[in-house]
């Protein structure tokens, strides 16, 4: 008899007992390679020192202190740090305690940003079909997957969606990467035009989309289109790196691959790595002056914003990733993820696409790699597919459908930066194992 709500109802889990490194294990003692990270959480893996000294040592000063009354040490230096880092134009940073939460503070941020400077016509979002931006019911409407918007749509904002960049599924035959990711990135123009520029607010994309389509990233050029785009006609170019985020593609916000500045960026999951709730949004100065010499006051807000101990364990989070290379081990250990993962299933009849950028990959399973026919729904491939890995011993993310919400299947990896060459081997072994039992 359990009183937990668990997330499905159905199914008591098993009772986690402790982590160390890259393995967790359960009450029985049985061990698992966390080859996700949970959702893309764990990229220092389980038990690091330094981290875990950082909340106990601020435990022993003050856990928390409302942001109403007092900033801390730590949120100071948390926010120092990732602005050292971060795109250039970022300049202010705004400590939540969720992405999910990171995203609303965008959307809130954008629309208040357009009162203050005179444009309050401006309150419509555009982002993309098959991405994900959070479970909150703005950031659920931003979203596009259907799956998860569906029982919640008459309770949401009303967005538009435009095409995804998804080279594998809508690349023409005679168009080339540039070609296509005009082509797509023209939509956005096109979707703006439609609406009347005077009414948009933002446009809200995932520089690699996560959970929902499974470790897409974009062709080159198709980001630079976006912001020229958004530049012409005065649109928030927001970009969600809850997911793809702090070193996980291998840089440490995945736009730098880009070379673009987004105007608002939220980030989280890597940000603690699971040692603390935590995420963040980062904006522009010039978008923080318009609030600060308009009303002067942010008109949203959270009871842990900034939390001090939250903070500390994020900012030793960020030393580790910044200060002792972890970020440039994300990608060596990407690139070494992605060989291996093309010599063991590059030739698999039901795997049509093995994509990704630094430790944030995925692999898209067809019933046909000629004609990349997807598998029938009724087949439930990600369902089985995360029983056999979770029995095989390895944790990782599949997901449904990956093509519209319904159609299609993927398994994302997204495993601790501090993995070696050979747990490599043990996750292309446990996939072997677990494709055997499901295909």
């Amino acid at each position: 008899m359990t009183h937990i709500f668990h997330r499905n109802c159905q199914i008591t889990p098993p009772e986690i007992s402790r982590g160390k490194g890259v393995y967790l294990y359960d009450s029985a003692d049985k061990k698992y390679f966390d080859g996700s990270g949970g959702a893309a959480v764990s990229c220092l893996g389980h038990g690091d020192v330094m981290v875990t000294r950082a909340i106990k040592n601020q435990l022993d000063k003050v856990a928390f202190a409302h942001t109403g009354f007092f900033t801390s040490a730590p949120a100071e230096s948390l926010a120092s740090k990732l602005i050292e880092n971060a795109p250039t134009g970022m300049e202010k940073v705004y400590i939540v305690s969720s992405g999910s939460e990171a995203m609303e503070s965008t959307l809130k941020l954008a629309r208040q940003y357009f009162l203050e400077t005179g444009e309050p016509s401006r309150h419509k979002v555009i982002a993309r079909r098959q991405s994900y931006h959070g479970n909150t019911l703005g950031a659920l409407a931003t979203g596009g997957n259907m799956w998860r918007r569906k029982p919640f749509a008459p309770l949401m904002i009303e967005t538009s969606h435009i095409a995804p960049c998804y080279e594998y599924r809508d690349r023409k035959n005679r168009e080339t990467a540039q070609e296509y990711g005009l082509r797509v990135a023209n939509e956005l123009e096109a979707e703006i035009l439609r609406l009347g520029s005077e009414n948009v607010m933002a446009f809200v994309a995932e520089p690699v989309v996560g959970a929902t389509a499974g470790a897409l990233p974009p062709v080159p050029g198709y980001f630079k289109r976006i912001r020229e785009i958004c530049d012409r006609y005065g649109v928030l170019l927001i970009l969600d790196e809850v997911m793809c985020g702090m070193g996980r593609t291998g840089t440490l916000f995945a736009s730098e691959q880009e070379n673009i500045t987004p105007d608002i960026i939220a980030i989280a999951k890597g940000l603690g790595a699971g040692y603390q709730p935590i995420g963040a949004m980062l904006c522009t100065g010039k978008i923080h002056a318009a609030i600060e010499s308009g009303s002067g006051f942010f008109q949203h807000g959270h009871t842990y914003l900034a939390h001090p101990t939250a903070s500390a364990a994020a900012l030793a989070v960020l030393e580790r990733l910044v200060d002792d290379g972890l970020v440039q081990r994300s990608f060596e250990m990407g690139e070494k993820l992605q060989s291996a993962l093309q010599n063991a299933f590059g030739q698999h009849p039901n795997i049509g696409d093995i994509r990704g950028r630094g430790l944030f990959r995925a692999l898209e399973f067809v019933s046909d790699r000629d004609t990349k026919t997807p598998f029938s729904p009724d087949a439930v491939i990600a369902k089985k597919l995360k029983k056999a890995t979770f029995e095989a011993g390895l944790i990782c993310y599949p997901m449904g459908g990956t093509i519209d919400g319904k159609a299609g299947d993927h398994l994302l990896l997204a495993p601790p930066f501090i993995i070696e060459d050979h747990h490599i081997d043990e996750i292309i072994t446990k996939l072997s194992t677990a494709f055997k039992t499901v295909f």
